[in-house]
């Protein structure tokens, strides 16, 4: 799917982001997430083979949803995205010292020397929906 220019908006402006994936009972598992986009896929870092990276690799199905600040007809704008997920490994570091200018300040250095190579979560959107711009 193609994004349009007020969901890439949304995406890149530093909002956090809660990244859904399934544990293996199909629970939902929920975590915080820097995201960025590489042409139309949102893409986070993680330096550890984590629980949600776990359950991407056996079930690809993921949610994605943030607040985006604003108010549309009254109530308060929010994004919500399903897609699916691949892993791919190294990058990690870059991203993350990328996605720190934004989410923490610029000039800032997350990464620490020698951290490892990690893993990139991308997401192919399937889905766009929520309360905003991009519902109209």
């Amino acid at each position: 799917m193609i994004l349009n220019d007020t969901v890439r908006q949304a995406l890149t402006e530093g909002h956090l982001a809660h990244l859904v994936t399934l544990n293996k009972d199909g629970s939902p598992q929920i975590s915080v997430v820097w995201v960025a986009l590489d042409g139309d896929e949102i893409v986070c870092a993680h330096f550890n083979f984590y629980q949600k990276l776990k359950n991407i690799q056996r079930d690809a199905r993921v949610a994605l949803s943030m607040a985006t600040g604003g108010k549309t007809n009254g109530l308060d704008n929010y994004l919500v995205i399903n897609g699916r997920a691949r892993i791919t490994e190294g990058g990690a570091p870059e991203l993350l010292n990328q996605l720190a200018q934004i989410y923490i300040a610029p000039g800032t250095t997350y990464a620490p020397d020698g951290a490892p190579a990690g893993y990139i979560t991308r997401i192919t959107v399937e889905h766009i929906h929520g309360h905003g711009p991009w519902s109209e």
